[in-house]
């Protein structure tokens, strides 16, 4: 059950997603990205430097970080999946690009992520959603 230190944690996590810089990255990583190929997802997540590599890194790091603190248990878990999802659309949104990448390298793309999927039922639930409305778009 969540206490108020949970809400406490949610709430800052939402007063962080409201910085300006935070803001607009999350505009572009969420909304106004789809790439087509993997290739022109590298054009962004690997080219350092760069505004948009700085949107990527800015973007998964925080949801990774937010991750992070559910699976630590710095946060109840059901009352961030009741108000946070956006870390499991990108998921969803950008896993299937680097599928081969971690089957080459091990490495596991937005990994804290990807656990809450494999822990937490509520975030399984959550990304199944968001992978069928995705297939529908």
């Amino acid at each position: 059950m969540a206490v108020a230190a949970d809400a406490s944690v949610v709430l800052e996590l939402y007063k962080l997603r409201q910085e300006t810089t935070l803001r607009a990255a999350r505009q572009f990583i969420a909304m106004d990205f789809w790439p087509k190929d993997v290739e022109e997802l590298r054009t962004v997540s690997r080219a350092m430097g760069t505004d948009k590599n700085a949107y990527w890194r800015q973007v998964m790091s925080y949801w990774e970080m937010a991750a992070a603190l559910v699976l630590r248990g710095a946060v109840d878990s059901d009352l961030f999946f009741d108000t946070n999802g956006e870390g499991l659309f990108l998921y969803a949104k950008y896993h299937h690009w680097h599928a081969e990448t971690e089957k080459e390298s091990g490495n596991k793309f937005m990994s804290n992520t990807a656990a809450l999927i494999e822990k937490y039922p509520a975030a399984a639930a959550i990304h199944e959603r968001i992978v069928k409305s995705l297939a529908s778009r």
